[in-house]
């Protein structure tokens, strides 16, 4: 037997296939005993004393069409009912069960081009955005969203399994939309509370919050000067909440060392601060480089992933035998009518 024929007999199904039980109700019906015949006055004269009737052997062949099409009508319309499909096993996914969310700086300092792309000069958003966005790419089978801060921090995209959507969106960050300032702690307050709003509100009123693999990737170039929250304080939040912090601080100089009292210079020491507080880690990024590898060493800390078990696609077959019975009850009506 072909394997193609193979394949298909152990895809083929029905929906409904008691329906099938109704295809010999014709012939049981057959099986009755005729009704019988009341006395009639009616006169019945023989069809050969008819001129112009229907020859005999007419009679007979138009009936026998008949009888094939009202079969094949009453078959198709049961095979219809039943419901015939294909039922195909879809592409399994890779699925962790993790929540991510990427906290990304978007203050005036992110402009500055000491980054480089493919031998080019460019600004570190630029750098960011093609490193993270390869990063959200890779993540197929975790929800992922991102929160973009300044003065003021929103939610740029909402966590979900779309990770294209998510790659597209920081993508087409822009720098000025929410200020120019650095509000870190607000920044991670607002992704701590589009990841896990159950956790906060069970923190809130004195529970203990259950437990989920959920991770906050932070990146900033900056020290905190904007918000109402202490980066630390929400840092703490974070490790109640059983939130992992990853803190990327980015930039070529620390605030510690700035021997030319540079302004805008990252706060590494505040970072690595938040994340130990936390129970995540601190990654320290001067160039594109470091950027690339911090992403590497976050992806395999992150890993996990496993194949999901795969979900049946179903295509309904039967539209097919419901076309059938239509051609057939059409059949029927040019028979009846030319008779």
């Amino acid at each position: 037997m072909p394997a193609w024929i193979t394949a298909f007999a152990s895809a083929f199904d029905f929906a409904a296939p008691l329906a099938l039980l109704l295809l010999p109700l014709p012939f049981a019906a057959r099986l009755l005993p005729p009704e019988r015949e009341g006395r009639s006055g009616a006169l019945r004269v023989p069809s050969s004393l008819v001129g112009g009737a229907e020859p005999a052997a007419g009679l007979a062949a138009r009936g026998r069409r008949l009888s094939w099409l009202i079969g094949i009508l009453w078959a198709a319309l049961v095979v219809a009912l039943a419901g015939p499909r294909l039922v195909l096993p879809a592409t399994a996914l890779p699925a962790s069960g993790r929540e991510i969310i990427l906290a990304l700086d978007l203050s005036g300092s992110m402009e500055r081009k000491d980054f480089s792309l493919d031998g080019q000069t460019v600004s570190r958003l630029d750098a960011v955005k093609r490193v993270g966005a390869d990063f959200i790419r890779r993540r197929a089978g975790d929800r992922i969203g991102l929160v973009e801060f300044a003065d003021q921090a929103y939610v740029a995209a909402a966590p979900t399994f779309d990770t294209a959507t998510v790659a597209r969106t920081l993508e087409e960050a822009t720098i000025g939309l929410v200020g120019r300032s650095t509000g870190i702690g607000d920044g991670l307050g607002l992704a701590l509370k589009r990841l896990a709003p159950a956790q906060i509100a069970q923190a809130e009123g004195g529970g203990p919050p259950p437990s989920r693999d959920k991770v906050v990737v932070l990146l900033s170039d900056g020290a905190n000067n904007a918000g109402q929250t202490a980066p630390k304080d929400v840092a703490q939040l974070a490790r109640e909440l059983g939130v992992r912090l990853y803190t990327i601080a980015l930039g070529p100089i620390d605030m510690a060392d700035n021997p030319d009292n540079e302004q805008d210079v990252v706060d590494v020491e505040t970072l690595r601060a938040m994340a130990e507080v936390s129970g995540g880690k601190a990654f320290r990024v001067k160039t594109t480089d470091d950027l690339e590898n911090v992403a590497n060493a976050i992806d395999e800390l992150e890993g996990g992933r496993a194949k999901a078990p795969p979900l049946p696609l179903r295509r309904d077959l039967w539209p097919w035998p419901a076309a059938l019975a239509f051609l057939c009850a059409c059949g029927l009506l040019v028979t009846r009518r030319r008779a």
